[in-house]
């Protein structure tokens, strides 16, 4: 009896110490010397060698003279890795992609070849009449209400949701009115009275969009104020959906469809080399702008740089040419100044 005792607790000494002490002692030595790099999470440092980033996850970049990575429905959390799941027929799929065409499409051809969309759809809605009726901002709430895009406006953003319980405070019977519609909501969230609000806004201001606005108090602080706004990229990619509907014949350029499609994973690191040389125009000329310098000049030199740092899956045998967005981003602060932080 004690033998086969002492046998099972040395078999199971023996199975801990290989199992859970030596296998995992000789992979992490293996990966430390054979892929060190890898091992470490493919890190990409600074000249001071701190870790910026990794090449295998994506994170946003937003100014002009960097590159834009693909949209994340994971909003570039790595904790949070996922796709939205949003069907092609799911209504929310196709506003997000119009929010992302909005403010970057262009005109394909004639007159207008190469010129941004924006400002037209900024002057369509400040005249305020969509399909032959006034009130722009009340018919896409109307339109839009049963998908909760103009609910997802109000909790998008404290400011927002304080803006619409001020406004609820302030039109009781336009609250007492909705509550005898939804009896079964006696006591309103600001988000459940979205549409109304919006219906109210259009009346009372007509032609713009309550925006935040940032503003400097006596103190020196930054503070965001909803205010009504005429133009800028929110309007530009709220309403561009609209705009296109009413304008079907307008001849606009193709955009790459990872520009405006998130990926699986919400954190691919990887756009496509056509993506690239699409942002290529605004990035060229953003870097000639801070840099005083030819945008003919940088426009080719970036160009070639694209072209050095892009890859192909399986050495080339498979798939498109890919560009890392953190790798190129890096080089072009490297090359051409290092006043803009990471990730702006």
């Amino acid at each position: 009896m004690n033998a086969h005792l002492r046998a099972n607790l040395l078999l199971l000494v023996l199975t801990v110490l290989v199992c859970s002490v030596a296998y995992p002692l000789v992979l992490w030595c293996i990966g430390q010397v054979v892929f060190h790099e890898k091992a470490q999470g493919s890190l990409l440092t600074d000249g001071s060698g701190k870790p910026i980033g990794s090449r295998l996850i994506a994170q946003p970049f937003t100014s002009d003279e960097y590159f834009q990575p693909r949209p994340s429905a994971a909003s570039y959390n790595g904790a949070a890795s996922g796709a939205s799941n949003w069907s092609a027929n799911n209504y929310l799929l196709r506003d997000r992609v119009a929010r992302q065409l909005g403010p970057i499409v262009k005109y394909r051809g004639g007159l207008n070849k190469g010129r941004l969309v924006g400002p037209d759809i900024e002057a369509w809605f400040r005249k305020d009449r969509f399909d032959g009726k006034p009130g722009i901002v009340a018919q896409w709430a109307s339109m839009h209400s049963g998908s909760g895009i103009p609910q997802n406006w109000v909790k998008a953003d404290k400011i927002n949701t304080d803006y619409v319980a001020q406004w609820q405070k302030s039109h009781q019977e336009d609250v007492a009115q909705w509550i005898k519609i939804h009896p079964n909501i006696p006591e309103p969230k600001p988000e459940d009275l979205a549409v109304p609000f919006f219906i109210s806004y259009s009346k009372s201001h007509p032609g713009t969009f309550p925006g935040a606005v940032e503003h400097k108090t006596a103190d020196g602080r930054t503070e965001k104020v909803i205010e009504p706004v005429k133009e800028g990229p929110d309007i530009q990619a709220t309403f561009f959906d609209m705009w296109l509907k009413t304008h079907p014949d307008a001849d606009l350029e193709q955009v790459p469809a990872d520009a405006v499609m998130a990926s699986g994973s919400g954190l691919d690191p990887d756009i496509t080399l056509v993506n690239a040389l699409w942002q290529l125009d605004r990035v060229a000329a953003a870097w000639a702008k801070k840099t005083n310098s030819d945008e003919t000049n940088l426009h080719g030199e970036i160009g070639q740089l694209l072209h050095e740092k892009s890859h192909a899956p399986l050495g080339s045998l498979a798939g498109v040419p890919l560009v890392n967005v953190l790798e190129i981003n890096l080089a072009l602060r490297d090359r051409f100044g290092k006043t803009t932080k990471y990730g702006q």
